[in-house]
């Protein structure tokens, strides 16, 4: 099993910057993906964006040019930059761990940490 806690959020005006974070424990070795969603109020959950094992990004084309997603392999720690942002990325955000165990796919996910983007 993976265990995932997220930080980082919090209220920000139009145009600000924010970093989340996802520190990951448990079978680290099983992950294959990390992923940061987001749930506005009456929303279905979305995909923000997508870091592999291999490296490869991937983003909702909402968030382009402004989101940038990163990992510290020796924290085990996944980042969500995100910048200039704007009050509709207001959401709940939710990390993610799609894992590969025991010939089996799982997935896995934090707590959730609130962004609110306002002025």
């Amino acid at each position: 099993q993976v265990q995932l806690v997220e930080s980082g959020g919090g209220l920000v005006q139009p145009g600000g910057s924010l970093r989340l974070s996802c520190a990951a424990s448990g079978s680290i070795f099983s992950i294959n993906a990390v992923g940061w969603y987001r749930q506005a109020p009456g929303q279905q959950r979305e995909l923000v964006a997508l870091i592999t094992t291999g490296g490869s990004t991937d983003y909702a084309d909402s968030v382009k040019g402004r989101f940038t997603i990163s990992r510290d392999n020796a924290k085990n720690t996944v980042y969500l930059q995100m910048n200039s942002l704007k009050p509709e990325d207001t959401a709940v955000y939710y990390c993610n761990a799609e894992t590969f165990e025991n010939n089996s796919w799982s997935r896995y996910w934090g707590q959730g940490t609130q962004v609110a983007v306002s002025s």
